[in-house]
Order: C-alpha cells, then structure tokens, then sequence
C-alpha cells in the first residue's frame, strides 16, 4: 500500500516537472500571439511611414514661412485713358477750349471770350451743347454738340465780330474717329475758308 502511494507521488512530481519545463522552455500561446500582433504594427506603421514620406512630393515653389520673394512683381501700370475718352465736359474745359486759345495765340490771334454752355444752338435754337468762340476784333465762331459725347452730330456756324450768323454747316460727319487735333485743325479750316483769319 506504502509502495502504491510512493508511485503515485512519483508520477505526480514527474508531471509537475514536465509542466515547469514546459512553462519556463516555451512561451506560453497568449504571450506568442501578443508578441506578433505587436511586431506586426511596428512593421505596419513602418509601411505606412515609407508611403507617406514617398507621397509626400517637395514642392519647389512653395516658399518657406518668413523667406522673403526673390522674385519681382511684374506689375503692368494701367494705360492713360486717351483724352478723347475722357468725360465730355472735362474734354472740352480741360483740353478743347486750352488748346484753341493757345492755337490761335501763336497765330497773333486774342480769344475775347471761349466757353461751353448746354444753351440754343444759332439759327436751328434747339437745345444743345454749344461752343462759343470770340477772337477779338476778328469773328465769333459756334460749335455745337447734340449730345454730350464728342462723336455725336456737330455743327458750326460763324461771322464776323459785327455781324449775325446766318448758315449752319454739318461739322466732321464723315469722320469715324473724332480727335482733339482733328476739331482744331477743322475749324481752323472752315474760318480760314470764309477768309475771317488768314493761316497759310
């Protein structure tokens, strides 16, 4: 009976040997498995790292925060409108009626009076924006605009200091382009052709 009881611690302290062996040799299946899951994200974060870096392409044109521009602005500066252009009433005041008085000073002629008033045009009297020009001692000249607008109908009509007038001509109607030299030298031409100034 001794002997019976003897075995079986035997066999029992055997066991327990083999199950230390086996605890303290291997790694038990829970550790096994945290141990891969564990390896496994270090490889993924890994690859994800290597795309992300490989994606991420530099971009030569972007500029770092605070590096100033090399490079100049090229700014185009905006183009003068031409005179022409321009509001009728600053046209005429501006430009017009400055450039008739200097016109006919350097001919020996004095401007007694120049102005520009939205008044009765002569002969037809509807109302229009007209011109007025008198060269001292020499002959009054009416240029007229339909609208305010340099390109609208123009007429002119003109007479010497003593006299009335008493013919209203069309002003520049075949001409697509209205200028300030092409007003000036125009009724230059019409004073000139009724023999009231004389320009060679």
């Amino acid at each position: 009976m001794e002997e019976n009881v003897d075995s079986i611690k035997e066999s029992n302290n055997s066991d327990d040997k083999l199950l230390k062996k086996d605890q303290i040799g291997d790694v038990s299946p829970k550790e096994t498995s945290s141990s891969i899951s564990k390896n496994q994200q270090v490889t993924n974060k890994e690859e994800i790292g290597n795309k992300t870096s490989n994606n991420m392409v530099k971009d030569p044109n972007k500029q770092k925060v605070g590096e100033e521009n090399s490079k100049p602005l090229n700014i185009k500066p905006k183009k003068e409108l031409p005179i022409e252009k321009k509001p009728f009433n600053e046209f005429i005041n501006d430009h017009l009626l400055p450039s008739l008085i200097q016109e006919f000073k350097v001919r020996g002629f004095e401007i007694a009076d120049i102005n520009l008033k939205n008044t009765s045009r002569p002969i037809a009297g509807d109302k229009c924006w007209v011109i007025f020009c008198e060269i001292k001692d020499i002959c009054n000249f009416w240029l007229s605009f339909e609208k305010e607008d340099i390109s609208s109908l123009k007429s002119i009509s003109l007479c010497k200091s003593d006299q009335k007038p008493s013919v209203i001509e069309s002003f520049l109607i075949d001409e697509k382009r209205i200028t300030l030299k092409l007003i000036i030298s125009r009724i230059l031409q019409r004073l000139n052709g009724q023999k009231l100034i004389g320009i060679n």
